[in-house]
Parts: C-alpha cells; structure tokens; sequence
C-alpha cells in the first residue's frame, strides 16, 4: 500500500545527473565533454544568441524598411449597425451612449484610445451617442433615425 511516507519514482523514470570535470575515472574528466579546441573549449567561453561566428549577423544582412508615425491616432471603429443590434435586442438601456457603454458591450476594446462612429448598415432607433469621431454616413443616419451624435 502506497502511503505519502513510502512513496518512490517509477522505475527508470529519474536519470542521475552528468557529474562533469570530475576526474578520468567518471568519464566525463580531461575535456569535460567539451572537445578538444575553439572558442567554447575555453573557460569562461561564451557567447550571445545571436553571434554567428563573425559572420555578417542577420540583423545587418536584411535591409531597414518601414517608418511608424508616433503621432498617427489610432481610432476604435465602431459602426451604425453594430449599435441597432444591441438597442434593438434590449441590452443597451442608457439614455446617453458612450465610451464606457460600447466597452461594457464589447464593440471597443480599451477606453484610452477614440472613437470614430461609421455609417456601415442601417439605423432605426433613437440614440444620443457621444464618441471623438463621425462619418458623414453616420452622422446622417443617427440623425434621420431621430438622434443625436456628440463629439466629445
């Protein structure tokens, strides 16, 4: 019967450890399983990642492309007819919609960055939605629905 205090590793299960640099008779002396030159025979023989052995490494052999604009804003799109879904089906049930209502809902996925209001779809509701940024399209289809949109 095995108890906590009897028990024991499967059979073949835990290898001992390569006792390395201990003497000619262990097997593993002289060398120490190091060959016999080059660099990583040496003590204290080390090297980064990504040391190719001189060789022109590959971070200097691709070519640099692109550029990244630090001031571009990225907007959370969020388009009229994803808002008709959700007023429609009764899960939206504020007067007012806002960031922190879309969140809530999941249409946008974090509050720190704007939102932009697209016309894609059709609206038949009365909302009042406040978001940074709005099309043409949505703006006229809120508004013919009954609504208003707020820049904020």
């Amino acid at each position: 019967m095995d108890i906590l205090s009897n028990l024991k590793y499967a059979t073949g299960s835990v290898k001992k450890n390569k006792r390395i640099g201990r003497g000619e008779g262990s097997g593993h002396g002289g060398t120490a399983t190091k060959g016999m030159n080059g660099q990583l025979s040496r003590s204290g023989a080390k090297h980064k990642s990504w040391f190719e052995g001189g060789q022109m490494p590959l971070q200097r052999r691709i070519p640099k492309f692109g550029f990244s604009n630090k001031f571009k804003v990225y907007y959370q799109l969020v388009n009229v007819d994803s808002l008709e879904k959700l007023v429609s089906s009764k899960k939206i049930t504020d007067t007012v919609i806002n960031a922190g209502v879309l969140k809530k809902h999941g249409l946008i996925s974090n509050l720190k960055d704007p939102v932009k209001l697209l016309g894609n779809g059709d609206l038949k509701s009365k909302i009042k939605i406040q978001v940074n940024s709005f099309s043409q399209s949505a703006k006229s289809k809120v508004e013919a629905a009954g609504g208003s949109i707020e820049k904020i």
